[in-house]
């Protein structure tokens, strides 16, 4: 009769058990599906570097800038190994980082260009510092439409200095960040002590 009686205590005790752990498993499930909701609200899904709710501007293919004599092609880049934005390939061509937003898409495009070519050779980036406030450039895009961008800023960062600002902007407006090498050559290190970048802001059309 004991052994009876014991067994059945034993059989409620698992079934209560059992119910309180699916219980909390219901519970995880649910709280995991409310949580990746609302992570997928607050970050877009990228594909190809654009977001998808913004993919509205076509590949750019052309840099100009007028006031240096700069009509160079467009090269697509993303990171290096090392984690830093990757650079074009020879001293006459840019490249646009295309893990970033299109140049006339919300948020800042950015285009990186040489400076200082090897054997004296002229890069396409020599004379961006002479770029003022106010000075124009523009990007032709596959479908052929010119984007006309406004140069807001100059700024001349450090080797090490923190410039998150270059890829990131937060007030809802498409920006094109131009960058370059400025500054000494260090030899040893191969890279120069400075880096110059130009912000500009799309054009009001």
């Amino acid at each position: 009769m004991q052994s009876k009686i014991s067994s059945t205590l034993s059989i409620i005790i698992l079934g209560v058990v059992g119910m309180i752990f699916f219980s909390i498993i219901i519970v995880l499930l649910t709280f995991g599906r409310s949580s990746q909701g609302s992570y997928a609200k607050q970050v877009s899904p990228i594909q190809d570097g654009v977001s998808l709710s913004q993919a509205s501007s076509g590949l750019p293919m052309h840099l100009r800038i007028p006031k240096i004599n700069v009509d160079a092609a467009i090269q697509y880049v993303g990171l290096t190994p090392q984690g830093a934005m990757d650079v074009p390939k020879g001293p006459a061509d840019v490249a646009w980082f295309d893990l970033g937003p299109r140049p006339g898409e919300n948020g800042s495009a950015v285009i990186a260009g040489h400076e200082g070519w090897k054997d004296g050779i002229h890069a396409v980036f020599d004379n961006l510092h002479t770029l003022q406030k106010g000075d124009k450039l523009y990007v032709e895009d596959e479908n052929g439409t010119t984007i006309t961008f406004v140069v807001r800023e100059v700024k001349l960062y450090d080797q090490n200095q923190d410039a998150s600002d270059v890829f990131g902007s937060s007030d809802g407006a498409a920006h094109l960040n131009l960058i370059t090498c400025a500054g000494t050559w260090h030899a040893a290190e191969k890279s120069y002590s400075n880096r110059l970048v130009v912000f500009t802001d799309k054009a009001a059309e």
